[in-house]
């Protein structure tokens, strides 16, 4: 009787269901706050000052023609910054720097953090670029096997250029749709790609330029054509990994001797801190001090010179 009487009062729900979604009114209105348009939420205020910030300097630096940062480094360094947001990310780690050293140690420190700032974000961007151009280097012959391979199809070579930019990874990516817009705008194939191995610093991507000009000179088949100066730089490639590993030990030897001075004086100051006060409180300290970072520096420059090997 339990389970009959279950099985009753299930039947009835849904009939009770269904019955409701048939004659339910067909005009039903959706709310009010459903048909709305969707509103973005708007800015916070501190979004507001930064982007008031980034427009008074870049108004400020415009008047003057003054230009702290290069914009073809903030390109190449992948950053999707213009001038001025790079400026005024500059500035406030130039504030926070000053505040910081201001805490710690007074003005002298917050002074001194206020002159590394600048020079801090030519490293970043210094250091970002190459490693975009190193990530370009490695994808270089990937991107010629799918230039290779588009040329085969039957496509033409901005054609295989804008495939390329379809399939391959950042940088190269965004490197072959530049090439493509540019062409696109009227601008000639062999100068777009000239002007991609000058940013990537890349003399592999010249002898692509130069095959694809003498290919449209001369003519032939530049599918075979791509395909050996794939396997070349393969090669060299191949020769590029063995010199460094190679020239590792020097490198590493170089980076221990640099940093055996410091280290030691670091631990003296950590075992005995009155044992280096002499250092910086003598005017002969001092002149020892400049004497040994001069030396370091040049001793380091000659090491760098000795373990870069050109070929």
């Amino acid at each position: 009787m339990t389970l009959l009487s279950l099985g009753v009062v299930f039947v009835f729900a849904a009939v009770l269901l269904l019955g409701g979604a048939l004659f339910a009114p067909r005009n039903a209105t959706v709310p009010l706050d459903r048909r709305r348009p969707v509103q973005n939420q708007p800015d916070s205020p501190l979004t507001r000052f930064a982007g008031s910030a980034v427009q008074l300097v870049d108004r400020l630096f415009a008047k003057r023609q003054v230009r702290l940062f290069n914009r073809e480094a903030i390109e190449n360094a992948g950053l999707r910054l213009s001038q001025a947001d790079f400026l005024v990310l500059v500035l406030a780690g130039s504030f926070v720097g000053a505040l910081t050293g201001f805490v710690i140690s007074g003005p002298l420190l917050a002074i001194f953090l206020i002159l590394v700032a600048p020079l801090a974000g030519h490293l970043v961007l210094g250091f970002l670029g190459g490693k975009r151009r190193s990530l370009f280097d490695q994808q270089l012959g990937d991107t010629l096997q799918l230039l290779s391979g588009g040329l085969r199809a039957g496509h033409s070579i901005l054609r295989a250029i804008d495939a390329a930019a379809t399939e391959s990874l950042s940088p190269t990516s965004e490197e072959m749709r530049r090439v493509v817009t540019e062409t696109s705008l009227g601008r000639d194939l062999l100068a777009s790609l000239n002007d991609t191995a000058k940013r990537m610093q890349n003399e592999d991507f010249v002898w692509i330029a130069q095959a694809i000009q003498i290919n449209r000179e001369v003519g032939g088949n530049l599918a075979e054509v791509l395909d050996q100066v794939s396997e070349t730089i393969r090669e060299r490639s191949e020769i590029k990994g063995h010199i460094k590993s190679l020239a590792a030990e020097g490198k590493f030897s170089a980076y221990i001797l640099m940093a055996m001075p410091i280290g030691i004086v670091a631990v003296l100051m950590v075992v005995n801190p009155g044992y280096m006060n002499v250092m910086f409180t003598h005017a002969l300290g001092w002149g020892m001090i400049v004497a040994s970072a001069v030396l370091m520096t040049i001793g380091g420059l000659w090491m760098r010179k000795i373990i870069d090997l050109k070929f």
